[in-house]
Formats: C-alpha cells, structure tokens, sequence
C-alpha cells in the first residue's frame, strides 16, 4: 500500500496553536530561458479541503484550470508576485525568486492579516510574518499546493500571450523552458528581448538580439 501524504498536517499543526490564518507560498519559472518568474501567496479557510489538489507539475493543464477557478472562488486572500527576465539578469534567478515572494506575500497581507506562511523550500529571512520553510511544500501543504497552481496558470497564460508574438519559440507548449525546439528557434531566429540574457544558451546569442522583429 502507497504511502499517502496528509497534505493538511502542517495546516493543522499551526490550527492547534489558535493561528487561523495561514500563508502558503510557491513559485513558478525558475528554469526558463525567457519571461518572468511568477510566485503566489494564498490564504484558504481554516479546514479547507479540496480533492485532488496537489503539486501544480503533477496536475494536467485541464485540472489546473479547474482548481484555479475554484481555488480563486473560495480562497480567503491571493497575492501573485512578478520579476521580470530584466530583474532576474540583474540579481540572479534566486534572489529574483525571494523578491517575487515578498511582494507576493505583502498583496495577499493588503486584503488579510496573515498570521504564519508555510514557504516551499525557500527562506525569507526579511519576512516579518513568522514562517516554515519546507522541502517539497507544494506536496506537503494543501495552502502551498494551492499557491502552486495559481502561479503556473498565472504563468503559463503569460506565456501563451508572448506565443502568440513570437509562435516559432513554442512558448505555448514549453513555456520557455530549455526544450529541443526552443533552442533550436533560438540558433535559427535569435533572442527576443523576453529572454533572460544571463542564462545559458541564451548569452551565447546576444549578437543575434535583433534579429527577430514583431
């Protein structure tokens, strides 16, 4: 018999110390060669369950889409945080990740005072709310899985916009991940300003930066 995770323990943990309202942050987009990296932060009511709900990457295109329509119904509060491909050549993917986190957190805090955030794998350490860092969180926490999935559709959708701009890439397919195709377009068609200039191949490319026009 399958181990089967209790994706609400850490939930109810903080429950049984009277914290009610309960953070899960996760991001999006760390890998990519192009676009932004996108972070949610959600807040779900107290007990919250929804079946099926887990990892964003484990989900299909046509759950996630579901449960994001739900989970944007019934959540308490959502923040969604944003650094561009410009930030991320600036201060490096890591800490672009932290910044995205943080103005996530803050546009969830405008609407409800969060009282604990449960992060995936990530350590804020300037955060003034008091928090849980946790390996594989968006497996482990209901709260983290539902930021997950706000962040990839968040994304994703993001990305099918910059395809239709730009459809030789296949943004709409691999959401500027490193794929066979991607970089194929890349040596064939140039790099378009969305591309993160630091990352590799992209920066053995920069001559062929305005090679492809709108």
């Amino acid at each position: 018999m399958k181990n089967i995770i209790d994706n609400t323990e850490y939930e109810k943990n903080l429950y049984k110390q009277n914290i009610k309202f309960i953070a899960g942050v996760d991001e999006v987009g760390r890998g990519p060669l192009v676009g932004p990296v996108v972070t949610a932060c959600v807040v779900l009511p107290v007990g919250y369950k929804l079946e099926g709900l887990t990892d964003s990457k484990k989900l299909t295109k046509k759950q996630r889409e579901k449960f994001f329509d739900i989970i944007k119904k019934e959540a308490l509060g959502i923040g969604i945080g944003i650094k561009s491909e410009k930030v991320i050549d600036e201060v490096n993917i890591y800490e672009a990740t932290k910044l995205a986190m943080y103005e996530a957190i803050e546009n969830c805090n405008k609407n409800i005072k969060i009282e604990h955030v449960l992060i995936d794998a990530m350590k804020l350490e300037k955060l003034n709310i008091p928090s849980t860092s946790i390996i594989k969180g968006d497996l482990k926490s209901i709260t983290i899985s539902a930021a997950s999935v706000i962040a990839k559709v968040t994304r994703d959708r993001m990305m099918e916009e910059l395809d239709k701009k730009y459809p030789m890439y296949g943004f709409k397919d691999n959401a500027g991940y490193p794929t066979k195709k991607h970089i194929e377009a890349i040596e064939k068609y140039g790099i378009i300003e969305e591309h993160r200039k630091t990352f590799k191949p992209v920066c053995f490319n920069l001559d062929k930066i305005n090679k492809v026009k709108n």
